[in-house]
């Protein structure tokens, strides 16, 4: 159960830890070119440091993104201080790693000194901020002061189940003063409870209550000027979650069964438009060099192109280096006896459609090359579920399967880092790729881009 000061809380501290590691890099390096550490050390004069403007730029979104992926910002504020420290020691080290690592790839180079220093102040920092935040927010003064103190209303059915689940919050600024039956009371008598416990939050379960007592309720606690959380839990999902918005100045619950627009979307968003930019000027080369050999040892197009479903289905022109002679459509309809995959979706082992070269391409996934055009545009990600064509989509047995696309399709996805050419059944593969949905983070991205490497340098590309 989130708090909306705990949502603000965990944001707050995101974005100190993020200024908190740019400060201590700042540190590190200016320590670094300090001339009395260098009278002290005896240490060599480092050259002219180069611009450090970029490791700035990776940086500070970074390090809150460590953070969370190794579980620091879910602790409670008073866990073991050993736990929290080699949480801490264990996102340093990776940060550090990471900086290293980006210095040997752009060719930014700094002392050795300042990796250590940096490493090590950043430990320090972050441990005292800890210290701090366990001082001033887990102290009885401003736990009474400050904390939140609840009232709990509801049916009695779901009364001793909300104590329990409020009794076990880690964080002592969160406090059940009583509980009231809502079906059985007067309101009056829930004023007077507001009024004698000073309470400033009542938590109220309306799933077994009728409406009409949940809005007088809520009617009373407004006039008392009393925070209302309602549980939205009267409606019960598998797969979605809940979130609040507005609409035209009305109060709206949504559903949402697909990763929400959040700033780790945005950041997927130019981590999209940066790397195809950077790809596309790395590759270009290669890629005019397989245009001429497809050119001059196949009869047809360069380029592949065909009608595939993108985002919640849209269709949109995908291009590939083609691969297959000219009437491979036409083709398609002789070899469905061999098709090796269940459901709508066609494979087929050693395809007599595919040219020489086309093989070639196959293999190492070089004939997807071309669909970096379609990152640029928007109608695909570097990362996410393979686009179906069109017509396979439409051939869907389970309504189910069409989640696959609530979410931009991708360059590589978790099906073809996961063995695709040993899953046969459609099944499979849909729920791989629900598997990245419902657990999209950056990091899942990331390692999906890095696992992508191997898969393709190993020749195990598409059939």
């Amino acid at each position: 159960m989130a708090t909306p000061q705990q949502q603000i809380r965990l944001q707050i501290h995101q974005l100190l830890d993020a200024c908190l590691f740019a400060f201590t890099f700042w540190l590190a390096v200016e320590l670094r070119q300090a001339q009395w550490v260098i009278d002290a050390l005896h240490l060599v004069a480092p050259p002219p440091e180069g611009t450090i403007f970029w490791y700035y730029l990776v940086l500070i979104p970074m390090a809150p993104l460590v953070l969370e992926w190794q579980g620091y910002y879910s602790l409670p504020l008073l866990e073991n201080r050993w736990t929290k420290w080699w949480v801490i020691v264990r996102s340093c080290a990776i940060v550090t790693g990471a900086l290293v690592l980006l210095s040997f790839f752009f060719q930014f180079v700094f002392a050795r000194l300042v990796v250590i220093w940096f490493g090590a102040i950043t430990f320090m920092v972050l441990v005292l901020k800890d210290e701090v935040m366990r001082l001033t927010l887990g102290n009885a003064f401003m736990a009474s002061h400050y904390g939140r103190r609840i009232l709990l209303l509801g049916a009695p059915a779901e009364i001793g189940q909300l104590q329990q689940q409020v009794h076990s919050l880690p964080l002592e600024s969160i406090r059940a003063v009583d509980s009231c039956n809502v079906l059985d009371t007067p309101i009056d008598k829930l004023v007077d409870c507001l009024h004698q416990y000073s309470t400033n939050v009542v938590i109220l379960s309306g799933r077994h209550l009728p409406f009409d007592k949940v809005e007088e309720a809520i009617r009373a606690c407004e006039l008392e000027g009393v925070e209302v959380w309602l549980m939205a839990d009267f409606i019960r999902t598998e797969i979605s979650r809940t979130s609040f918005a507005m609409l035209a100045g009305r109060p709206l619950l949504v559903f949402r069964a697909a990763p929400e627009a959040s700033w780790q979307s945005l950041v997927k968003y130019l981590i999209d438009f940066v790397g195809t930019v950077g790809l596309l000027s790395l590759l270009a080369l290669p890629m005019v060099i397989i245009a001429l050999g497809i050119r001059y040892t196949s009869p047809g197009p360069v380029l592949f192109r065909q009608k595939r479903a993108g985002l919640n289905g849209r269709p949109f022109t995908m291009l590939k280096f083609r691969t297959m002679v000219t009437n491979a459509e036409q083709l398609k309809q002789e070899l469905e006896a061999l098709n090796e995959m269940s459901g709508p979706v066609f494979k087929v082992t050693n395809d007599p459609r595919v040219t020489p070269v086309g093989r070639f391409l196959r293999k190492y996934s070089l004939d997807e090359l071309p669909q970096l055009l379609n990152v640029l545009v928007g109608d695909m990600s570097l990362v996410g579920p393979r686009p179906l064509p069109v017509d396979e989509v439409a051939r869907f047995d389970d309504v189910a399967h069409r989640r696959r696309l609530s979410v931009r399709p991708g360059l590589t996805c978790l099906w073809q880092v996961s063995g695709r050419s040993d899953v046969k059944d459609f099944a499979e593969w849909v729920r791989l790729d629900l598997q990245y949905i419902d657990n999209w983070s950056l990091w899942l991205d990331f390692n999906i881009l890095l696992r992508t490497i191997p898969a393709v340098l190993s020749g195990s590309g598409a059939k």
